[in-house]
């Protein structure tokens, strides 16, 4: 009689981050940042358009902050994890590759309000009204690149035995597939806490709840964004302590522990400055003259005195 064993439960990680397409290679970080943009990028078209907005102004608009978010993100990867790049036997120009991972986005999130400033004005939106509609988008696109993490078989937390533990494999960064031992299968660092999952799942929770609060209320020009600040940064404050990947420390917490606190009473106050404004939204353009219309007398044209009837007799 054969007993059947309890299989061990875990939550596995790919053996592989990306794949090739003909002379390129594909990798699912840069996808799932991808996929982040696009679906953030159409909710905030939605939500600014209920502010009286366009998409055409959206798309504007995030032409100058997709960009500069992207660039924000990665000086700040580079900054505060400078080690990974310089130093003895370290490669500076790993600096530059960005899809390999690596994207800060405490970073991303200043540099991007930069060029969305930017982008603002030209196309005439006020700035806070697009904050506020861009906010639940910002954090549904924070939660879908998380995945990519997944796919480098990074961002985890401490090691564990819970039924959802991560299961991380030993990944060559060059060719993005997992080592394999000799017997050929991949090789097995350990099962660790899954952070990323909680980080993802966490910030799609607190959109929608963004989504219902600035429904549900009239929150003041500039709160909704503010309400980002402290949502996602309570729980990257808890996440941060959680992990266990190398990182700088200050007074033996994590730069990233350190920013998330300070961002989260930041945000507190900023809600508390703004609850009480009017609500965001975009003017509507003035309208031109159509071709053609009424043209103003002028002095040296009269119009034609009235016609007397005669009356009948």
């Amino acid at each position: 009689m054969n007993i059947p064993v309890a299989t061990e439960l875990f939550f596995p990680s790919p053996t592989f981050s990306a794949f090739q397409l003909g002379p390129l290679t594909i990798r699912f970080y840069a996808l799932a940042i991808l996929a982040g943009i696009v679906v953030g990028v159409w909710l905030t078209a939605r939500r600014l358009q209920a502010r009286g907005g366009t998409t055409s102004q959206t798309l504007d608009i995030v032409t100058w902050a997709v960009p500069f978010g992207i660039v924000g993100g990665r000086i700040y990867h580079v900054i505060t994890d400078n080690q990974l790049y310089f130093g003895p036997g370290r490669d500076p120009w790993g600096a530059f590759r960005i899809w390999e991972g690596g994207l800060g986005i405490w970073g991303a999130v200043a540099l991007g309000l930069v060029g969305a400033l930017i982008g603002a004005r030209r196309a005439g939106v006020p700035f806070p009204a697009f904050v506020d509609a861009a906010a639940p988008g910002l954090l549904i696109a924070q939660g879908l690149g998380r995945w990519g993490n997944w796919f480098n078989n990074e961002l985890y937390g401490e090691p564990t035995d819970l039924p959802w533990k991560l299961q991380i494999h030993a990944v060559d960064p060059v060719t993005g597939q997992a080592l394999t031992g000799a017997d050929g299968t991949p090789e097995v660092l350990g099962y660790f806490q899954p952070t990323f999952l909680y980080e993802s799942l966490w910030v799609l929770a607190a959109a929608l709840l963004l989504i219902f609060l600035d429904r549900r209320y009239t929150l003041g020009s500039g709160s909704v964004f503010a309400l980002y600040l402290v949502f996602y940064t309570a729980g990257r404050f808890a996440f941060e302590l959680m992990r266990s990947d190398p990182a700088n420390l200050i007074l033996g917490l994590r730069v990233n522990t350190w920013v998330a606190g300070l961002l989260f009473l930041a945000g507190l106050f900023l809600f508390q400055r703004l609850r009480t404004r009017p609500r965001s939204a975009v003017p509507p353009a003035p309208k031109e003259p159509a071709p053609g219309g009424p043209v103003a007398l002028n002095d040296a044209t009269e119009p034609a005195p009235p016609v007397k009837e005669t009356p009948h007799e």
